[in-house]
């Protein structure tokens, strides 16, 4: 296809001008477009390869508001030293004399006083020395920079002569008198294969960029050159809309219990520590409840506690294990710190909560919970205060480890992981108790991702009233999305990126 009859119109305007000239700022003089199409028409040229666009980075120099106004009315130094040139004055009658700011004063007080050109004298008093004398005679560097900045309006460090380099060190410690910015310098340079084109020349036949009803309905058409498309070129990407990547994860994981014939339990964020450790064995004096590890809400403080009944239970159960056959924890119980509102650390805290009002007629049943907690943790790449957990219980008089393992391989395998394997563990509310680690084909390696077990009596008892056995479990849905999307920092999940939204592929699908 001839590269000629694809070109744009605007770069039909450029490409004749590239014989000559090498910039952008030229280009958008000589051919009467605004900067935007240059630029746009050089891209589309540099993407068929007819030329090449190199940017340089240079320090440039220029001056400021106040650089401008000493250009014109001389440096308040040399302003401060002729006005004490014929005889001491002090700073109040300088700044009468002067009409300096308070900011000029002090700022030429230091400038003055490090260089030795003034000197103090009782009574508040200041004189110019012999070196102040000899200042004001000559022209300094800085002086000399300002003018030639003025004239040029900007300069680049780099051409820069080494007085002139320390003239604009110098003035940049003070504020308001220059501002160097870093400044993309874009050259053009035609390719071979671009002046090649040049040398053929670019038919000055109007060319048809669109068909539009009156080009067809006047014949205008007639004996003009239409631009063919170039099918090749590079198009802008198109992000379609799509579920935020976190919220897919979470609905695909409620999707695979509720398709197991789990049902969805549900519980507020915040709620009375009663719930999320003392229905949980876990107890009072125990270092998780401490504030390193929990958020306490100062308002509403506390909360209100369930039935007599069932505070009665777990009091009994700390203290010397109710009818358990446990000794309990051995101490006295308080109320009021189960009271006391937290953001819940666990969805176990649901777990207690389905347990304490489940109908024990309609057994065997399982439920499931999925949803923030949060942990007094400080942010890094691997920890985050807020974090997703799915829980799940089954209620059944038959249940035992190895149908907990069944129920984590059924799900994990759901979940794109093939491999699973458990191992012997502790935690305060399960006993037996397991750590569960499947396989990360991707990395190749066994990654810890839950914790499991069968409910202890002192669990389950107070609860439900009876001894049943209860499977549990809770995995990080954080870990699995931070294996699966490939994630380096989890605060990624939280941060909203919108270029890795639009890039990142859904999970599984």
């Amino acid at each position: 296809m001839n590269i000629i009859e694809m070109l744009h119109p605007l770069e039909r305007k450029v490409l004749p001008f590239l014989k000559e000239e090498k910039t952008l700022k030229g280009l958008v003089k000589k051919t009467g477009l605004k900067e935007v199409e240059v630029m746009r028409a050089l891209q589309w040229l540099e993407n068929k390869g007819l030329l090449k666009i190199k940017i340089e980075l240079k320090e440039i120099v220029t001056l400021d508001k106040f650089g401008k106004k000493y250009c014109e009315e001389g440096l308040p130094e040399k302003k401060f030293l002729t006005c004490i040139k014929d005889g001491e004055k002090t700073i109040q009658e300088i700044k009468e004399k002067t009409k300096l700011n308070n900011n000029e004063i002090n700022a030429c007080i230091g400038i003055l006083k490090n260089r030795a050109l003034i000197e103090f004298k009782k009574g508040g008093l200041i004189t110019i020395t012999k070196e102040g004398k000899l200042f004001l005679e000559r022209e300094t560097l800085e002086e000399k920079f300002l003018k030639k900045l003025n004239v040029c309006a900007e300069l680049d460090v780099s051409s820069l002569q080494p007085e002139e380099k320390f003239a604009v060190e110098e003035l940049k410690k003070r504020k308001g008198l220059i501002n160097v910015n870093i400044k993309k310098i874009r050259s053009i340079e035609l390719t071979e294969y671009g002046r090649k084109l040049l040398e053929k020349g670019i038919p000055s036949k109007e060319v048809i960029d669109s068909v539009t009803p009156e080009i067809l309905s006047t014949g205008s058409w007639k004996n003009k050159i239409f631009r063919k498309y170039d099918v090749r070129i590079n198009v802008p990407k198109i992000f379609g809309g799509k579920r935020h990547f976190v919220n897919y994860v979470v609905d695909y994981i409620k999707r695979i219990w509720l398709d197991m014939g789990f049902r969805e339990m549900k519980g507020p964020l915040l709620l009375p520590s009663f719930w999320n450790f003392d229905a949980l064995f876990v107890p009072q004096d125990h270092p998780a409840r401490e504030m390193q590890d929990t958020f306490y809400i100062k308002s509403p403080k506390k909360g209100k506690l369930p039935k007599k009944e069932l505070v009665e239970r777990i009091r009994k159960v700390h203290e010397n294990g109710y009818t358990t056959g446990s000794k309990g924890w051995g101490y006295k119980w308080e109320a009021k710190k189960a009271e006391l509102n937290i953001l819940r650390t666990q969805t176990t805290a649901v777990s207690a909560m389905t347990l304490a009002n489940l109908d024990l007629k309609e057994l065997p049943m399982k439920f499931f919970a999925i949803g923030k907690n949060f942990r007094n943790e400080a942010p890094d790449w691997s920890h985050s205060f807020e974090f997703i957990q799915t829980e799940g219980i089954v209620i059944d008089k038959n249940a035992n480890l190895r149908h907990l393992i069944g129920y984590l391989k059924e799900f994990f395998g759901k979940m794109g992981y093939k491999k699973i394997r458990v191992k012997p563990s502790f935690f305060p509310f399960t006993e037996p108790s397991m750590e569960v680690e499947v396989y990360d084909p991707k990395r190749k390696e066994w990654m810890e991702i839950a914790g499991a077990g069968i409910f202890r009596p002192e669990v389950t008892k107070p609860l439900l009233g009876k001894e049943i056995p209860v499977l549990a479990w809770g995995i990080g849905v954080d870990r699995m999305m931070f294996n699966c999307y490939d994630i380096k920092d989890i605060r990624i999940i939280r941060k909203n990126d919108i270029s890795f939204l639009r890039e990142v592929k859904l999970w599984l699908t």
